[in-house]
């Protein structure tokens, strides 16, 4: 697999998890602080990569989450408990999803009624 600098151009505009943006134009694009930003990276909800100078670098899937967290925390709900619910979701997201793909693995010809069904 080709790493982030090797990829080419248009992969990465529509890859959801390329660092593609700046610290300041990320805060700009969830109307936040940078400060905000760099609290959900200590709080481990988000970790940005680094570029070469060291400079933190989002993607728009850590965006689409850091405006959650923002939501979240415009509404009164404190940054950790924010962290920790969006977490959770996720978490709970993960789980549905793949008990979901273990529902219809398990629904082949060869298989007879699950164990919770009815006869």
């Amino acid at each position: 697999m080709p790493s982030e600098s090797q990829q080419p151009a248009a992969d990465r505009l529509d890859d959801d998890d390329y660092p593609a943006y700046t610290m300041g134009r990320a805060a700009e694009l969830i109307a936040s602080t940078p400060g905000f930003l760099r609290s959900l990276g200590e709080a481990g909800l988000i970790n940005p990569k680094r570029s070469d100078g060291g400079h933190r670098r989002y993607s728009r899937r850590q965006l689409r989450t850091a405006s959650r967290a923002r939501e979240l925390v415009d509404q009164g709900t404190p940054i950790e408990a924010a962290c920790r619910i969006i977490s959770l979701e996720d978490r709970l997201d993960e789980a549905l999803r793949l008990n979901e793909e273990l529902r219809h693995s398990s629904h082949g010809p060869s298989h007879g009624p699950s164990h919770g069904s009815k006869i």
